[in-house]
């Protein structure tokens, strides 16, 4: 007995949107979300180019009926649209197909509530959906046509079932994001705990299924799920690694990104992406060997805009899975990878290119530095301890009213002492 949901893919293909993307790599991404969440058996897909959308059903009449004797036929339960579907829309074609719509949004969902294991992602996951839940509730269902009377003595016109649920969804709302904020604190003890040890943080980032997680693997000797699946890790994993060079750095596996990442999920999220931003080094994972590789480049660059990740932090690009390559799309990529800046052609399954990649990371983690002097009002005491946390002081000396410390350290650093401390003069030795 086939205990699996039948489900159908849909990708519509619309003129006015203007996607840079081709329908069939966009499909195919959507049949890999679909693949990414258990349980489903997938009966069929199908690209549905449409003029423009339809506004209180997505698609048109005749396409409508064709697609619902399709889904009739093989016995379809679900269908996963892969774009936006609205409250109105999801509605009507639910009516008339008798199935479950989930659109792109409802489908990242539901795999990041399968996926989510920590305290702090499930907290975010489940926020991200009742935020979602909240903008569905428009369905004709009975329950939600009926009015209850008001409170108090006087009854007054009631509210209806729709009212009630969304402020019930508020309410939850609101105890999530204080429990979400207790679990903030914590992390926010763990950064600080971090930065007060000399280890310099390196990010990966990256598209979903882009490798980073077989790479930390490979890097770490840990056992982090890596699997051919987006999505495949969701929380963030740190571990401690001793570079070849003897350098110790702290390698942080993030979860992966997305085209059209959904906005409830860029909300939730957003504390534990922004450890990215504290970053030291961000390492761009990219699959190469992806015909959309240059488009899911520029999806990811976009996320860490809008995360306001500091172009000061150095970043270095890996071009990874060059094993799926032939020999002469590598020779291509080989080339112009030799003309560009910090990137790097590797491969996490092979292990060719990392030896070349890890001496970049102690390069690019032991920047320049100068020496300058500091005078430290005796109050600054604070200013005084960062410094000697830092490592950076080389001597000292009082004076009748200060401390005269002289520090070795990089323009980073000095960046970040100013912003903490207040800008001051430093003499440069």
């Amino acid at each position: 007995m086939d205990t699996q949901t039948h489900a159908w893919v849909l990708h519509p293909d619309i003129k006015t949107d203007h996607s840079p993307r081709a329908a069939s790599d966009a499909l195919a991404e959507a049949l890999a979300l679909a693949h990414a969440l258990p349980g489903l058996r997938v009966m069929g897909e199908a690209v549905v180019r449409l003029p423009r959308a339809h506004p209180g059903k997505l698609f048109g009449k005749g396409k409508i009926e064709e697609l619902g004797e399709l889904f009739k036929d093989s016995e379809v339960e679900l269908v996963l649209v892969d774009g936006h579907v609205s409250p109105v829309q999801q509605r009507n074609l639910e009516k008339d197909w008798g199935v479950k719509i989930l659109d792109r949004t409802g489908l990242i969902l539901e795999i990041f509530s399968d996926r989510a294991r920590t305290r702090e992602g499930v907290l975010q996951v489940e926020m991200a959906a009742l935020s979602y839940q909240r903008t569905r509730l428009v369905r004709a269902w009975t329950h939600l046509e009926r009015q209850r009377g008001g409170l108090g003595f006087v009854g007054g016109p009631g509210e209806t079932q729709v009212e009630s649920d969304r402020r019930a969804i508020d309410i939850q709302l609101v105890r999530l994001q204080k429990q979400l904020d207790k679990v903030g604190i914590t992390r926010e003890l763990h950064r600080n705990a971090r930065a007060k040890v000399p280890y310099p943080i390196v990010a990966l980032v990256g598209y979903t299924n882009a490798g980073k997680s077989s790479m930390f693997n490979y890097m770490t000797g840990a056992e982090v799920f890596a699997k051919d699946m987006l999505f495949a890790t969701l929380d963030p994993t740190m571990r401690a690694v001793q570079l070849p060079s003897g350098m110790d750095v702290i390698l942080s596996d993030t979860v992966g990104f997305i085209s059209n990442l959904p906005t409830e999920l860029v909300a939730s999220f957003r504390a534990t992406l922004e450890e990215v931003t504290a970053a030291h080094l961000v390492v761009h994972v990219r699959d190469i060997a992806h015909p959309e590789t240059v488009a899911q480049a520029r999806d990811v660059e976009t996320i860490l805009e809008n995360l306001g990740l500091s172009q000061d932090i150095p970043r270095i690009e890996m071009w990874n899975k060059t094993d799926m390559l032939d020999a002469g799309a590598l020779e291509a990529l080989n080339n112009s990878s030799s003309r560009a800046e910090n990137v790097f052609m590797t491969s996490a399954l092979t292990g060719a290119g990392i030896p070349e990649f890890l001496e970049a990371i102690s390069k690019a983690l032991t920047p320049d530095k100068t020496t300058s002097e500091l005078l430290l009002a005796y109050s600054e005491g604070k200013a005084r301890a960062w410094l000697f946390e830092q490592g950076v002081v080389t001597s000292e000396r009082q004076t009748e009213d200060s401390f005269a410390v002289t520090v070795l350290w990089t323009a980073r650093q000095k960046k970040v002492f100013s912003d903490q401390h207040g800008p001051r003069v430093a003499l440069e030795l």
